[in-house]
């Protein structure tokens, strides 16, 4: 039966959010950007996980892989990042890491390779994970019902269409949203800032991601919208990840931000990686930066209100976290090696290799990535077919953040790539493509022909 909402359209549907999601490609200014920094890598104890190597050591050029930090330095000088760090580990060791430009570009404080920054959605692998150590604790399965521990989901109504009085149209699911299409994005959720639609415009009445809201009042906004399309019809990038944070909370016990620190990042050493900067480690917090009218960099926040500076009331599993990038190689790395890291084990390697297994319905005709030769997993883009997706290896699993941060993990050449940057606007250089060509072609001794 087709039941109806009442609902008020906003006449300006976000204008801004999207482009700050998007980048901006200012003209040219002049930066005089201070060399690369490689004296303040951390120096790696011997016999340890991501100790420092020689590119050759692992089948690598040097002189051809610094062709990345060249590439950096080019659009530092060229007005177009303020700062920039990147890192590559091939066969567990590292073999570049390299800071250039600025942390804070109107102090002149050159960027370092301990610095922080706002990770956004890269924080959704981190969830993910955090998801898949309750799975094999037994506390749910990947075909379960998401009502059955979110009981504010049930009876969730479906978009249907709208009257000419501007009642909003609803009709039942077809079936219950499945914690596995939670995972992969095909639940049926939005974000309100990526597509146009009566039930995004509920979202931004709702303030659906407000910080200062608890967990449980964000369920509960969720579970009195409709969703935006059945489940499992469609691939849309939405607010699953941040229900993911509520369902740790609710199939452990303990709040988010606990089992984080519990069962990820104190076993596997990210000291940085939290929903704040404290006090003590502000210096080491990156300035984020957008463009002005004459695309000159500027510093500022890419969405209204956000502070990093102070611990909020909702911890966002979808694009809370901030960390530096030796915590976000450590991650992947853990990762690469089936779940494990300087002998403390996270993950069984066959749940990772869980996790970057194509899980979009078999009979799926449009996935809404718009990514050729790309499928999803649980929490990670998946390279399926590499000649399309115009990448390297089949099984490259990645992701990126809002702010420009990106990493990619390819099991097939034992490669991780860390890339962070804090750049918010139309035209921001597309570094993830141009990174990815550069290590690449660096590779003297290839694993996958």
């Amino acid at each position: 039966m087709l039941s109806r909402y009442k609902i008020h359209f906003q006449s300006a549907f976000m204008s801004s959010a999207l482009a700050l999601l998007l980048a901006c490609s200012p003209a040219p200014q002049s930066t005089s950007a201070p060399a690369p920094q490689p004296e303040l890598v951390p120096q790696m104890s011997p016999g340890i996980a991501l100790e420092q190597a020689t590119p050759e050591s692992v089948g690598m050029d040097s002189e051809r892989l610094s062709r990345v930090t060249d590439a950096m330095q080019e659009l530092v000088d060229e007005g177009r990042l303020a700062g920039v760090v990147t890192a590559a580990v091939r066969d567990n060791k590292l073999v570049h890491f390299e800071s250039v430009g600025y942390r804070d570009l109107e102090a002149q404080d050159p960027m370092r390779s301990d610095a922080i920054f706002r990770i956004y959605s890269m924080s959704k692998p981190i969830t993910g994970v955090a998801m898949m150590i309750l799975y094999e604790e037994g506390k749910f399965r990947l075909s379960d019902p998401v009502e059955q521990y979110l009981p504010e989901f049930r009876d969730l109504q479906v978009f249907a269409g709208v009257d000419d009085d501007g009642n909003l149209i609803t009709e039942p699911q077809a079936h219950k949203m499945t914690i596995r299409e939670l995972m992969s994005h095909t639940g049926g959720l939005s974000y309100g800032v990526f597509s146009q639609s009566p039930v995004d415009s509920l979202y931004l009445e709702a303030d659906i991601l407000d910080a200062n809201q608890t967990m449980d009042e964000f369920i509960g906004k969720l579970g009195d919208i409709p969703l935006r399309q059945q489940p499992g019809s469609q691939w849309h990038y939405s607010v699953s990840v941040d229900v993911q944070g509520a369902l740790v909370e609710r199939l452990s016990g303990q709040r988010f931000g606990d089992f984080l620190e519990q069962r990820i990042f104190d076993p596997l050493g990210m000291t940085d990686t939290d929903f704040h900067v404290p006090e003590e480690k502000a210096s080491r917090f990156a300035q984020v930066y957008n463009y002005d009218d004459n695309g000159e960099l500027v510093a500022r926040e890419g969405f209204e209100g956000a502070n990093f500076l102070m611990d909020p009331e909702f911890e966002s599993g979808g694009g809370g976290l901030v960390g530096s990038t030796m915590d976000y190689l450590r991650f992947s790395q853990m990762l690469l090696n089936g779940g494990e890291l300087d002998g403390v084990r996270i993950l069984a390697p066959l749940t990772v290799d869980l996790m970057h297994r194509n899980q979009l319905p078999a009979d799926f005709k449009d996935d809404g990535m718009g990514t050729p030769g790309t499928s999803f997993g649980l929490d990670f883009a998946v390279i399926e077919d590499p000649v399309e997706a115009e990448s390297y290896s089949k099984g490259e699993y990645y992701w990126g953040g809002a702010a420009g941060t990106w990493f990619w993990i390819d099991p097939v050449e034992d490669l991780i790539f860390v890339g962070m940057i804090q750049q918010f606007g139309n035209g921001r250089p597309d570094v993830r493509s141009l990174s990815r060509r550069l290590v690449y072609q660096s590779i003297m001794e290839p694993k996958g022909i």
